[in-house]
């Protein structure tokens, strides 16, 4: 069994945030895959589900963003689940809107979701790094994080969270590379190969056209007098 954590804050005024790109994620792996309808439970919202033979459960901590490991620590010891079955998908600052990466433990980068998980589970859980970009200036993280996407985005966003969803059994099934190069195909789609001009067959050469005669406006003597110059 694998826990499937996304980090967000509650109430629609935050929906649309940059920073609830981990609740979208969830919602579209739900959507996708069939997944059963969210329930209150673990101060939060779950649904269950099967990803490529594995079964999984989606978590949506319904505490404040600094608190969402007191719902990932209720639901691991209910489960008896090891933090290695557990799997973060969150905002990231420090990769460009689109981008995403995976990793396994590691420090918290001063997210406060993560600071909380660490917390309440330790840092050997696996996390899915979805990039939102930088505003350029600390100063401004906290009010930019907490703004929706912007209409541009809109196009890049869906790529990328229907890549997650086409790869997400893949995740489950502790093929990270697998994933990865399914959220790639969302985001860059191999290009069509131009048809190749179909090649004559030497067996069947092309008839040669043959140009009619041009006319012949000479007098009968000019003809025979030409014939013997």
């Amino acid at each position: 069994m694998q826990l499937f954590v996304g980090l967000g804050n509650p109430g629609a005024k935050y929906e649309k945030n940059r920073h609830n790109i981990g609740f979208m994620a969830l919602d579209r792996i739900a959507e996708d895959h069939g997944f059963g309808p969210w329930r209150a439970k673990f101060q939060g919202h779950v649904s269950e589900g099967v990803l490529g033979g594995t079964k999984v459960i989606l978590l949506k901590p319904g505490t404040f963003m600094n608190l969402s490991g007191q719902a990932v620590g209720e639901a691991i010891r209910f489960y008896k689940l090891t933090p290695g079955d557990v799997t973060v998908f969150h905002d990231e600052l420090d990769l460009a809107p689109g981008k995403l990466r995976v990793k396994q433990g590691g420090g918290h980068a001063g997210h406060n979701g993560l600071r909380s998980i660490h917390q309440h589970i330790g840092e050997a859980y696996q996390r899915v790094r979805l990039g939102i970009g930088h505003p350029g200036h600390k100063d401004r993280v906290a009010q930019f994080v907490l703004q929706d996407f912007a209409k541009a985005d809109a196009d890049w966003l869906d790529d990328l969270l229907r890549g997650i969803s086409d790869g997400a059994p893949w995740l489950a099934g502790g093929k990270p590379d697998r994933f990865l190069n399914a959220v790639a195909q969302r985001l860059s789609p191999p290009r069509p190969s131009k048809p190749k001009p179909a090649a004559q067959s030497q067996a069947n050469p092309p008839e040669k056209v043959e140009e009619p005669p041009a006319s012949d406006d000479r007098s009968a003597m000019q003809k025979l007098m030409d014939k013997f110059r």
